[in-house]
């Protein structure tokens, strides 16, 4: 992990950083002896852990955390005890560290920093893998899974016992019915404006009287469904 050390005391700089070089996973890229440095540096610069004294010239350790719009995880390490309860109000604050700081305490320290880690690696991995997984739609196609990208449809015609799904790359057969298909797709993007289509509302390029415009299909729109289409619609 990439880390900085910010203290305006430089021996608490010092032997943060010799602790820091008992641990094979830690990397100091830089030290700073005021929060306005540390600032500069990551504007620039993206670290994975903060060393961060809380009582310093000019700003506060909570001072600086609050400039910052992602804040790392960060280690409070301080010679004051009474701001703990404060500290843990800050999600991205791991742990709160007393001086003098033994070797055993800052290990423990640093398994809650790499465990926090972990956690949120594996959280953003299932929402990237989830919001991936709600764009696609996949198609049986002669025997052959075909992924299509839901946003890329436009429209989805149904003829007897198959409906045809346009895209902006191609068109697909499926032997499928409207409402199957129809459970699958994201209701903040598509309607079913008449018995036979449903559209992609954000493809729309024209309406008029009882018919949709998208691409070159004039699309009918039947009574019914005329009244949630013209309320979805971002009218001005």
């Amino acid at each position: 992990m990439n880390c900085i050390i910010i203290d305006d005391e430089t021996t608490a700089r010092l032997i943060t950083s010799q602790l820091c070089s008992q641990i094979p996973s830690l990397k100091i890229m830089a030290e700073f002896s005021n929060a306005i440095q540390a600032i500069k540096y990551l504007n620039q610069n993206e670290v994975d852990l903060i060393f961060l004294d809380i009582h310093m010239p000019d700003f506060t350790g909570f001072d600086f955390i609050q400039t910052l719009k992602n804040p790392p995880k960060i280690i409070l390490t301080t010679s004051d005890s009474n701001f703990a309860i404060e500290a843990f109000e800050y999600d991205c604050i791991v742990d709160y560290l007393v001086k003098p700081i033994m070797l055993s305490r800052f290990e423990k320290a640093i398994k809650k920093v790499e465990s926090a880690v972990t956690e949120s690696t594996k959280s953003k991995a299932k929402e990237i893998s989830e919001d991936t997984s709600s764009n696609d739609l996949y198609i049986n196609i002669d025997r052959r899974l075909i992924k299509i990208d839901i946003p890329s449809i436009y429209l989805i015609e149904a003829k007897g016992d198959y409906i045809n799904v346009k895209t902006e790359n191609r068109n697909y057969t499926v032997h499928s019915t409207l409402k199957k298909i129809e459970e699958k797709l994201p209701k903040e993007l598509f309607l079913k404006v008449h018995r036979s289509y449903i559209i992609n509302i954000k493809r729309i390029i024209d309406i008029e009287d009882n018919s949709v415009l998208i691409k070159k299909d004039v699309i009918p729109v039947s009574r019914s469904n005329r009244p949630e289409l013209m309320q979805r619609l971002n009218l001005l």
